[in-house]
């Protein structure tokens, strides 16, 4: 978790699963980031967001912004906004690239493939407060991730490790379908965007193409039981990544692949 002398970004966020994530697979030959956590736990850096300023730090070449709240009331989740901020304002002072994690969940329920030109309507608290996020720290040195389910880090993957699966079946016979990743692609993408001489202000961040929840939990030999789709499920959240692929081609998702990335193999 120490930096090298070869200093990459700010990552803001270790202590949480996705920073947990990125730092078991983040190549050694790459730029070493310095990872922040509130604690200052397994060497990170000690930074307290929300109660103090940034502490001294080595050059850095970016600021990734991982650090949120995925859960809590309304007053909880506005937590986002500031802690995204303090990285934008940061990036901002010592000129460098910012890329905030966003969330798919601010598209809400689309009936088809959304672009990062698609409107944002967001149906959960989560995906309102990240959006207010995003319109928050829009400036020209920001670009805004809205990641698609993250292999490991997702709700699936949780459920396998406890057992006992129940998947939501939708009139159509099938289950949920999601846009997908595993923490290596995004290593990538989060360097390839870090090097590109432009960065859009949004982008999608997903491999191409939909995976099937059912097809994961078969490939990973778990059981699992159906249920009726509550009227509230969404059965298709189709990330259009061809932005995207146009600064970080990735392969198309498959259920081994993620598995593999999300050490569930």
């Amino acid at each position: 978790m120490h930096s090298s002398p070869t200093t990459g970004p700010l990552i803001m966020g270790a202590s949480g699963c996705l920073g947990r994530a990125l730092a078991r697979v983040w190549p050694g030959d790459a730029p070493q980031p310095v990872w922040q956590a509130r604690d200052g736990a397994d060497g990170t850096l000690v930074w307290d967001i929300l109660n103090a300023p940034p502490p001294d730090m080595p050059a850095i070449n970016g600021v990734i912004v991982l650090a949120g709240v995925t859960r809590g009331n309304t007053a909880a989740l506005a937590a986002n906004t500031p802690l995204a901020q303090a990285g934008a304002d940061l990036g901002r002072r010592l000129g460098v690239p910012v890329l905030v994690a966003s969330t798919q969940a601010v598209y809400g329920a689309p009936t088809g493939p959304v672009t990062e030109q698609s409107p944002c309507a967001p149906v959960t608290a989560y995906g309102h407060a990240k959006l207010a996020m995003e319109q928050a720290v829009a400036a020209p040195h920001v670009t805004c991730l809205r990641i698609g389910n993250v292999a490991g880090c997702d709700a699936i993957f949780g459920a396998m490790a406890r057992g006992g699966v129940t998947l939501d079946r939708f009139p159509d016979g099938q289950g949920p379908r999601r846009a997908m990743l595993g923490p290596f692609d995004l290593v990538q993408v989060l360097l390839a965007l870090l090097a590109a001489p432009q960065r859009p202000p949004v982008v999608n961040v997903a491999r191409p193409g939909l995976i099937a929840m059912e097809d994961l939990l078969v490939t990973a030999g778990a059981g699992f039981d159906w249920r009726p789709a509550p009227v509230t499920a969404l059965p298709v959240l189709d990330l259009d990544v061809t932005l995207l692929q146009g600064i970080c081609p990735l392969p198309p998702v498959d259920a081994a692949a993620m598995l593999a990335q999300g050490a569930m193999r």
